[in-house]
């Protein structure tokens, strides 16, 4: 792990102020801006993802339903509780304090950002206090490896190398342009959809107003014309009697506009699948019912526990357990998520435990992991306790003998217990007997 001098981080400049930053191009996007934004993302000597992010930000702007399910994936991860634990598994509250911080939420929030972006950048601030700042990822080349200041820089000159600067973390695969690739591309489909919808109704949502006259009759085509302005502002239109008109407008094949409603709701499922792996936890197909919507949640917590993963995966990082070292906090353990446990899977869990422990030993810590329970500083203590008084249980008295003739219960011979100031002692049956024979033969020979 890398450890970083703080009198080494004093001299560090704050390189997102020598950054010139750029509004996102607002100009109207199709699919032919987005082929163009993909192509030079994707060109090998000279990359450039501005663009393509500006896209992104056009996208994400306009479009409540990606927003939504892109910030529903992020809190599933951001709602968790996570905590630093040192080798032995005991909290360090510190680092945990950190971590659950408003920068630490920020870390985790740009690092969730860069499954969406492809990339995330975060620059650490100088002083005492956790603190972190975005950069802005049109200003980030990740396959040059470079924080550029000017958003078009595309070499060492123009910038800085990323390698070098121990206090900037850049987050993401090189090569990935992020989930937002094939969203964008539903996302403009849609706006199109929803400009037709709009069209459609403004057209053939209100009554058609149509007046026929006399092509030669001049006057009595004025008095229609101004009857036509002072009545509404509904469509209308004047035809001459000899005219034939006839107008197309669909409604036999889509009276209710709901050709266009099928077309959003199916971009908004694939957006859905895209960015959740499924589409019935954000909204409810009309064929859906309780065993789909479960299948679906199911599919779903497996996509937030990969994201756990990939999440702890970067935080543990060399890179960033070094940056948490330079402000002084103890780095020596390991991030991790404290999981919510499913009742309904723990349930049966333990079913299955409750007859495997009985064949092959478990051991205590697994219980205590399976089943969040915390486990007692004194659990030694504690456990030699409970084996003493596990073997202090008198055992069952055996079952009466019973006579296999008469089927009953054979008495018991009363057994005789002698006082505490008594001399007697206990005597086998044959001892017994000589005693009686020897007094018999005695008293016998007395008599002659």
């Amino acid at each position: 792990m890398a450890k970083v001098n703080k009198t080494t981080k004093a001299t560090e400049p704050i390189i997102v102020h020598d950054l010139t930053l750029v509004a996102p191009d607002r100009t109207p996007k199709d699919i032919g801006k987005l082929k163009e934004s993909i192509t030079a993302a994707e060109a090998i000597h000279y990359p450039n993802r501005v663009q393509l992010y500006d896209l992104y930000h056009d996208v994400l702007s306009v479009d409540g339903y990606l927003r939504g399910i892109k910030d529903k994936r992020i809190k599933s991860v951001l709602n968790k509780r996570i905590k630093f634990v040192d080798k032995e598994g005991k909290e360090i509250r510190s680092t945990t304090d950190a971590i659950n911080s408003k920068a630490g939420r920020e870390v985790i929030n740009q690092i969730m950002q860069s499954l969406f972006w492809g990339v995330s950048g975060m620059e650490f601030v100088v002083g005492d206090e956790f603190k972190v700042v975005e950069i802005e990822r049109k200003h980030i080349k990740p396959e040059k490896g470079l924080i550029t200041r000017s958003q078009y820089g595309l070499s060492p000159q123009d910038g800085y190398v990323i390698d070098d600067l121990p206090f900037v973390w850049v987050v993401g695969n090189p090569k990935d342009l992020g989930l937002l690739l094939p969203c964008s591309m539903y996302s403009i489909y849609k706006r199109g959809n929803y400009g037709d919808w709009a069209q459609y109704i403004e057209i053939f949502g209100h009554p058609v107003r149509v007046i026929y006259y006399d092509a030669y009759d001049t006057k009595t085509k004025e008095e229609l014309r101004k009857i036509l302005n002072e009545t509404g502002s509904s469509l209308a239109m004047m035809l001459p009697k000899q005219a034939q008109f006839e107008m197309k407008d669909g409604k036999s094949s889509n009276g209710d506009g709901k050709l266009q409603d099928l077309f959003r709701g199916a971009l908004n499922d694939e957006m859905a699948i895209c960015v959740l792996g499924n589409t019935e936890t954000t909204t409810s197909s009309t064929s859906s019912g309780y065993a789909q919507s479960k299948e679906h949640g199911e599919q779903q917590d497996e996509i937030t526990a990969a994201d756990l993963i990939f999440v702890e995966q970067e935080l543990n990082s060399a890179k960033f357990l070094g940056i948490l070292a330079s402000y002084g906090l103890d780095v020596n353990g390991k991030f991790e998520f404290e999981l919510e446990l499913n009742l309904a899977k723990l349930k049966l869990r333990l079913e299955i435990d409750s007859v495997v422990c009985k064949i092959v030993p478990i051991a205590d810590d697994y219980w205590y992991k399976t089943y969040g329970i915390t486990k007692p500083d004194n659990y030694d203590e504690l456990k030699a306790k409970m084996e003493s008084s596990q073997q202090a249980v008198q055992a069952p008295e055996p079952p009466e003998p019973v006579d296999p003739k008469s089927k009953k219960p054979v008495a018991k011979k009363p057994v005789i217990k002698p006082e505490e100031d008594s001399l007697a002692v206990p005597m086998s049956y044959s001892l017994r007997r000589r005693i009686f024979t020897a007094l018999a033969d005695f008293f016998d020979r007395a008599q002659h």
